[in-house]
């Protein structure tokens, strides 16, 4: 899943109407309506996670991906918390570095995904989830331009 990833692609208009907005506004519109997206599949994810101590759950997280976004892109990654963590008193703090065992199987395990299914099951309102937050952020824009 790590390798996995959702690509927009047919959006000529899209990306030529975000050039005409000043770089900012497009760039915050683009970010905010992909963590829209990324969100869905992060709610579904926790949905599917077993649960066992909740631990799994927990450290379902989405977080933007700085060095693959840019002006006209933005990444975001849905994944899970795993490897050393401390809690903010210095102890240290327990991470699912099982996730792996459970969405892939291991030669004594079956695999029980449930990051892949959460992607397969709500991309499509991933999409719409961006293409309405597009629409919002840019209508927001052209009422504040409007007011100028």
């Amino acid at each position: 899943m790590a390798d996995e990833f959702m690509q927009l692609t047919g959006f000529k208009e899209l990306a030529s109407a975000l050039r005409e907005l000043p770089q900012k506004v497009a760039r915050n519109a683009l970010r905010s309506a992909v963590n829209a997206g990324a969100t869905q599949i992060r709610k579904q994810a926790r949905l599917n996670a077993p649960v066992d101590s909740g631990l799994l759950k927990k450290n379902i997280y989405q977080k933007q991906s700085r060095s693959a976004s840019g002006p006209e892109r933005q990444t975001v990654i849905v994944g899970v918390r795993s490897g050393k963590a401390r809690n903010k008193d210095g102890s240290k703090k327990e991470l699912p570095y099982y996730w792996r065992f459970m969405e892939f199987g291991t030669s004594k395990m079956p695999a029980a995904p449930f990051l892949r299914p959460a992607f397969d099951t709500q991309k499509d309102a991933a999409i719409k989830a961006i293409a309405d937050k597009l629409d919002e952020r840019i209508q927001k824009y052209a009422v504040e331009l409007a007011r100028k």
